[in-house]
């Protein structure tokens, strides 16, 4: 038994660490994500010859009323200053109200493309800042709101 737990244990490990070439940066918003909260995430892009994915990853559990999402997404480039902004709705649940996400008991897990094969314009730092744009001024459920970069394969 105790060589089965390890074993599991060891899969475990290495399946949740992130491999080259992809990065995971979370925020938890504690069940009440503020309309007024812009969830920030600082990039720093060493290669901008490689296109990336760029994903959003939500975590939410049973508690959230809705079967879709929808963000305000501010993409700046902290070099020139450039803004670019987008309004994005996301499903989250079947129309038979199942989750759409992966995870085991109430919490689950979903990724949404943002941006596929995006090629950033050049080395330097980025930030992302998501804000929810649901009609609840404290969005209840969501527990972590996070932005995944991985190398976009060719």
């Amino acid at each position: 038994m105790r060589k089965i737990l390890g074993l599991f244990s060891l899969i475990l490990f290495f399946s949740c660490n992130s491999s080259s070439g992809e990065e995971v940066i979370m925020n938890s918003v504690d069940n009440k994500w503020n309309k007024k909260s812009e969830q920030k995430f600082n990039l720093e892009i060493s290669d901008p010859q490689n296109p990336k994915n760029i994903i959003f990853v939500i975590r939410n559990n049973n508690n959230y009323p809705y079967s879709n999402i929808r963000f305000i997404v501010n993409f700046t480039n902290l070099q020139n200053k450039k803004k670019e902004t987008d309004t994005l709705n996301y499903v989250l649940a079947k129309p038979n109200g199942e989750w759409l996400g992966t995870g085991f008991g109430d919490t689950k897990e979903t990724l949404f493309q943002y941006r596929l094969k995006y090629k950033f314009p050049g080395k330097g730092k980025y930030e992302i800042g998501l804000t929810q744009a649901m009609r609840n001024d404290n969005l209840p459920g969501i527990e972590d709101v996070g932005v995944k970069i991985e190398t976009a394969k060719p």
